[in-house]
C-alpha cells in the first residue's frame, strides 16, 4: 500500500545512508571539475582570444547554471519534505510544478540567446574577432540550454528520493561524452569539421543533452517515487510559491559568485595581470577540495528534509552533525594540499617564477579558511533543506559582498598584494559566526519542537 511505503532515508542507519547519498555525488562533482579544465585547455590551444571569449562568456553561463540549480534546489527541499510527510500526490505535484519552472527558466536563456548574445559581447569587447568567437560559442550554449534545464530538473527528484547513484551515473556520462567530443569538434578530428568554438559549445551541449535523458529514463524507470503525469498538469501557485522561496535565495547566492569575481579581480588588476591569473587558477585548484563537499551537501539535503517532514529529530540533527564533521575533515585536507605543495599545484598550470612568488603564499593564507568554509556550507545547506533559503542568501551576500570585498580593497591599501588573501580568511570567520546564530535561531523554531518518533 502506498500509505505504508518507507524511503530508505527515513529508516537506513544515518551514517551508512549519508555516505550512500553523498559518495555517487561527490565522485560526480570531481569529474564535473576536471571536465571544465580540460574544456578550457583544449579551447586555449585555438587561440588566446578565443580562451577569452569563451572566458567571457562565464558570467552568463554561470547565471543559466545558477537559475536551473536554484530551482532544482527548491524542488528537492519540498519533494523529500512530502515524501517524508507520507505525501505522495504533494511529491508528484513539487515534481511537476518544477518542471514547469525549469521550462519558464529554459525560455528566458532560449530568448536571450537569440536577442541578447551580441550585445552582451559588444559591451564587453566591442566589434571583432573575441565578439563573433564568444557570439557563435555563447548562442549554441543558450540556445541549446534545454539540456541543463532537463539535466538539473530530473537529477535532483533523482537525488530527492535517494537515488544519488543515479545521478552520478547520468553526470558522469555527460561529463565524458564532452571530454571525448571536445577535441574531435573543436579541431575536426575523425573526418568531422573543424568547429573551433563553436564545437566546444556543440560538445556540451550534447553532453548535458545526453545526460538529461539518462535522468528522465532512470525517473521513469527506477524511481517509483515519483509519478510524472504531463497530461493532467496544472501549475499550482502554492507549490510554485513554495520551489520559488527556496530556488530564488540559491540562485541569488550563485549569482554572487560572479559579482564578488568581478570585485576581486579589479582590485588585483591594480597589481598586476598575474595576480588576476593566481585568484583563476586558485578557483580552479579549489573546486577539486570544494566540489566533493558540495557533493556531501547534495547527499545530505534530501535526507534532512525527508526526515523533517516525517518529524524525526534525532536522524535529522545527527545527519547534520555527520555532515560537518565530514565537510571539516575534507577541507582539512585541501589545508594540508595548500601548505605544503602549493608550488606543485601551480606548476599544473606553467606558473613562472613570477606567478609562483605571488601564487605560493596566496594559496597558504586563503587555505587557512577552508575548515571555517566547510562548516558555512553545510549549514547552509540545511537551511535551504529546511526551507529557510532567505538565511544562506543572507549570509552569503553578507560573506561575499559586505566583508570579503571591502577587507580586500581595505587590506590591499594598507598591506600590499599579500594582504589581500587574508580578506578570505576575514570573510569566513564572520560568515561561520553568522550562520551559527542563525542555526540556533532555526534549531529552536524549526527543529527542536519536532516529537522523536525514533
Amino acid at each position: 500500500m502506498e500509505e505504508t511505503r518507507e524511503n530508505k532515508m527515513g529508516i537506513m542507519p544515518i551514517n551508512k545512508l549519508l555516505v550512500t547519498m553523498s559518495l555517487p555525488m561527490m565522485i560526480s562533482m570531481l569529474v564535473q571539475a576536471l571536465y571544465n579544465i580540460v574544456d578550457s585547455v583544449f579551447v586555449s590551444r585555438l587561440s588566446e582570444n578565443a580562451l577569452t571569449a569563451v572566458s567571457m562568456a562565464f558570467p552568463m553561463q554561470n547565471l543559466l547554471i545558477a537559475v536551473a540549480s536554484g530551482l532544482g534546489v527548491g524542488m528537492n527541499a519540498l519533494l523529500s519534505r512530502s515524501l517524508g510527510e507520507k505525501n505522495f500526490k504533494a511529491a508528484n505535484k513539487a515534481a511537476m510544478n518544477g518542471m514547469f519552472l525549469e521550462a519558464i527558466g529554459y525560455v528566458i536563456f532560449l530568448l536571450i540567446g537569440i536577442f541578447a548574445t551580441k550585445l552582451y559581447f559588444t559591451a564587453q569587447a566591442g566589434q571583432g574577432e573575441i565578439t563573433d568567437l564568444g557570439v557563435s560559442y555563447m548562442r549554441i550554449c543558450l540556445i541549446m540550454s534545454f539540456g541543463v534545464f532537463m539535466q538539473f530538473t530530473f537529477e535532483r527528484m533523482l537525488q530527492s528520493t535517494g537515488r544519488t547513484f543515479l545521478t552520478m551515473i547520468t553526470q558522469t556520462t555527460g561529463a565524458v561524452i564532452n571530454i571525448i567530443l571536445d577535441p574531435i569538434m573543436i579541431f575536426g578530428l575523425l573526418g568531422m569539421p573543424k568547429m573551433g568554438v563553436a564545437g566546444a559549445a556543440l560538445a556540451t551541449v550534447i553532453g548535458q543533452i545526453v545526460a538529461a535523458a539518462m535522468a528522465l529514463m532512470f525517473n521513469i524507470k527506477k524511481n517509483p517515487d515519483v509519478t510524472l503525469d504531463i497530461k493532467r498538469f496544472k501549475p499550482e501557485s502554492k507549490y510554485i510559491k513554495t520551489i520559488l522561496s527556496v530556488g530564488i535565495p540559491s540562485i541569488i547566492m550563485a549569482s554572487v559568485g560572479s559579482v564578488m569575481t568581478f570585485g576581486m579581480n579589479k582590485i588585483l588588476i591594480a597589481f598586476s595581470s598575474t595576480a588576476v591569473a593566481v585568484f583563476g587558477v586558485y578557483f580552479k585548484l579549489n573546486s577539486f577540495i570544494f566540489m566533493p563537499v558540495f557533493g556531501l551537501n547534495n547527499g545530505m539535503v534530501p535526507i534532512v528534509s525527508y526526515n523533517y517532514g516525517a518529524r524525526k529529530k534525532t536522524r535529522m540533527t545527527k545527519t547534520i552533525k555527520l555532515a560537518v564533521i565530514y565537510a571539516v575533515l575534507l577541507m582539512c585536507i585541501g589545508i594540508v594540499l595548500f601548505q605544503t605543495i602549493p608550488d606543485v599545484l601551480l606548476g599544473l598550470f606553467d606558473a613562472s617564477d613570477y606567478m609562483l612568488e605571488i601564487g605560493v603564499p596566496a594559496l597558504r593564507i586563503i587555505s587557512l579558511s577552508f575548515a571555517f568554509a566547510g562548516i558555512c556550507i553545510v549549514l547552509s545547506s540545511t537551511f535551504q533543506a529546511l526551507g529557510h533559503g532567505m538565511l544562506s542568501m543572507f549570509v552569503s551576500i553578507t560573506r561575499q559582498l559586505i566583508v570579503l570585498l571591502p577587507s580586500a580593497y581595505i587590506l590591499s591599501k594598507l598591506g600590499g598584494l599579500n594582504a589581500v588573501w587574508w580578506s578570505y580568511n576575514i570573510a569566513e570567520l564572520f560568515s561561520l559566526a553568522l550562520s551559527l546564530i542563525f542555526y540556533r535561531h532555526m534549531y529552536y523554531k524549526s527543529i527542536k519542537p519536532l516529537e522523536i518518533t525514533e
